[in-house]
């Protein structure tokens, strides 16, 4: 590489760009803010120990509270042998005790290794190993049922004892993490078929998150928590609020319906939301109530459809609208846009670069584009992750030295420079997709299928690819015996990859169809795929009973397709997890009934689901009439 086109954070909404062609020098300064985060928090301890720090159902803590249990459950640690440059795990479900959890493991010096309760044990032990954990704490029963192979170290449930306990004697040890030491170690998905642990440094998150510019933050504020903490999105929720004073808002329920969220905000009094950009989409669709609550809302994962952008700011005209960008390795938004009605006229940008990232757009060989031409972005600047763990040369691929720009990470993402400043994002320039917020290298869905005895090749791909209907589609060759099936295929995968990875759809072909470069041809199995979706709504329709039709209409609405026969299947249909929020929530409001998550995919086709409505209204008729219960005959 030679020279770079650049923008630097300072310059994000005054200075223009780089004029193309002229070469220059991307001043990267040092992080005006570099902090620990538990900095960041003993501080407001200490000036406002009585301002909310953490609200959890009922539970609450101050920011003194809060500082006083990290600090005892850091010692309690220290006692278990965890030292400074420790790895170590956490496995809990959402809540203020995750929070406690996460200042205690950094106070007494270690690394935090987010995992999800969710994930299938084999991918968990696989990141254990990677990230070199020599201690995996976290609630008991999850610890329990994960059954896993290494050392491990219960926390009690009420995270308040660890404020009683605090002036017990403890074992000395380090009461401050380095600024660049990390604080997480998150995994994002591999090409290889194994995850890959990104350790972010602890000045990198604090200098995101401390008196931000590009979204409205205060310590009056109260941020939701409501997203899993392995995903890179939680850093914000969480940290954003820390950092500035303000609140946490945990949401307490695993998997958070529409309308779950919607009364979690408004109990609560939230005022700030992180929303993956399909759940937006989601959201902004139905003009959720939730938005009524909110006054800024930082939306980030995949392009923003700026009909649901404009949908929003015209009901809601007061709400602060941010296009957030960024990978994990660039500390979970790199780049920002304030979103406004006239951004809605075009794509939405993703914006200029935030709190210490600067932008380089280049060419295949490494040159600076002119403005309005496409190239790759590199991300620079002071908030780039140390690496992968454990991989040394995809590190070296990825982050760079360059000599005038300093250490840049290549994103693989295609952007261009608008006249007037902003990014523009364009899809990305290889195999590696975005789902449902979620960035997935197809490769690892493809490894995971060709280890199982009955398939010989498999080839994955994204069907509405940039839509909020973009649904996660396999295809493979079945080895020689039977034909496994492909509900089989479905739930063998469950048990290794996480829900993100499983695909919605899997087709058992004759053999893959290939371009005329000898390369799977992933434009043909795009088109088969929704060939086969279109066909499966030709089927003739069937006579249904008046809950069955109910069902079906709920589910047209939400697939875009009408739903015509009572067996029809949601998965087969293009369902997916953020599709069943939408059917849930309109099944509550149409016939008064809460259905679960996990009963619905449980029940997965009309006639399960009506089935599943008809028990819970004649519940709910119980127990409004409980003295017609006793007579009542159902056939």
């Amino acid at each position: 590489m030679t020279s770079t086109t650049t923008q630097s954070a300072g310059a994000a909404n005054h200075t223009p760009s780089v004029p193309s062609g002229a070469p220059t020098t991307a001043h990267v300064p040092p992080p005006a803010r570099a902090a620990a985060l538990t900095a960041l928090v003993a501080r407001h301890a200490e000036l406002t120990p009585n301002a909310l720090a953490v609200v959890d159902g009922d539970t609450t803590l101050t920011y003194g509270r809060l500082a006083q249990a990290g600090r005892a459950l850091a010692a309690h640690l220290r006692d278990h042998k965890v030292t400074r440059g420790d790895r170590v795990a956490l496995l809990t479900t959402r809540s203020a005790g995750t929070i406690v959890a996460q200042l205690a493991l950094w106070w007494a010096g270690a690394v935090c290794v987010p995992l999800d309760p969710a994930q299938p044990r084999p991918r968990t032990e696989a990141m254990i190993a990677d990230a070199e954990v020599t201690l995996t704490v976290g609630d008991a029963q999850l610890l329990d049922a994960a059954a896993l192979t290494g050392p491990v170290l219960a926390l009690p449930e009420d995270p308040r004892r660890w404020e009683r306990d605090s002036d017990r004697p403890t074992s000395a040890g380090p009461d401050e993490a380095a600024p660049d030491s990390p604080a997480f170690i998150m995994f994002t998905s591999g090409s290889t078929g194994r995850p890959k642990g990104v350790a972010v440094p602890h000045a990198a998150i604090a200098e995101l998150v401390t008196a931000p510019d590009y979204v409205t933050l205060t310590a009056r504020d109260r941020v939701l928590f409501h997203s899993p903490m392995t995903f890179d999105g939680s850093t914000f929720e969480v940290w954003g609020a820390l950092a500035n004073g303000a609140a946490v808002a945990v949401c307490t329920v695993q998997r958070p319906s529409l309308e779950d969220l919607a009364r979690h905000v408004e109990r609560h009094g939230v005022t700030v939301a992180f929303f993956t950009t399909a759940l937006f989409h989601q959201l902004a669709a139905r003009r959720s109530r939730v938005f009524a609550q909110l006054r800024s809302v930082v939306v980030g994962g995949e392009a923003m459809a700026a009909t649901h952008a404009r949908e929003v700011l015209t009901a809601f005209p007061w709400l602060e609208l941010v296009n957030g960008y960024g990978p994990t390795e660039t500390t979970t938004f790199a780049t920002a846009h304030r979103v406004t009605q006239r951004d809605c006229d075009a794509p939405i940008p993703i914006g200029r670069p935030i709190a210490g990232a600067t932008v380089h757009v280049l060419d295949d060989d490494g040159r600076p584009v002119p403005d309005g031409d496409r190239g790759e972005l590199w991300i620079g600047g002071s908030r780039l992750a140390h690496g992968y763990t454990g991989l040394p040369e995809l590190t070296a691929e990825r982050f760079v030295d360059h000599p005038d720009a300093g250490r840049i990470y290549r994103t693989g993402d295609i952007v261009s420079l608008r006249p007037d400043g902003p990014l523009e994002f364009h899809g990305r320039n290889d195999d590696q997709v975005k789902v449902r917020g979620f960035r997935i290298e197809p490769a690892e869905v493809e490894h995971a299928l060709r280890r199982e005895p009955d398939v010989d090749d498999a080839a994955v791909t994204v069907d509405r690819t940039g839509t909020p209907e973009a649904r996660l589609v396999a295809f493979v060759v079945a080895a020689p015996g039977p034909v496994p099936p492909p509900a089989a295929l479905r739930e063998r995968l469950t048990a290794v990859l996480p829900a993100h990875l499983v695909p919605d759809a899997v087709t058992v072909v004759e053999q893959l169809p290939l371009t005329p470069s000898g390369k799977v041809d992933r434009r043909a199995l795009t088109e088969r795929a929704r060939a086969a979706e279109n066909s499966s709504t030709d089927t003739p329709t069937t006579v249904m009973t008046p809950l069955e039709q109910a069902v079906a209409e709920v589910w047209s609405r939400a697939l875009g397709n009408e739903v015509t026969h009572a067996d029809a299947d949601f998965l087969a249909l293009g369902g997916h997890s953020l599709l069943a929020l939408a059917v849930t929530d309109d099944l509550r409001e149409e016939l008064g009934i809460e259905l679960a998550l996990a009963d619905f995919f449980a029940a997965p086709t009309v006639a399960a689901q009506a089935a599943l409505v008809e028990r819970a209204l004649m519940a709910a008729h119980s127990d409004l009439h409980p003295e017609t219960s006793e007579h009542s005959d159902v056939h």
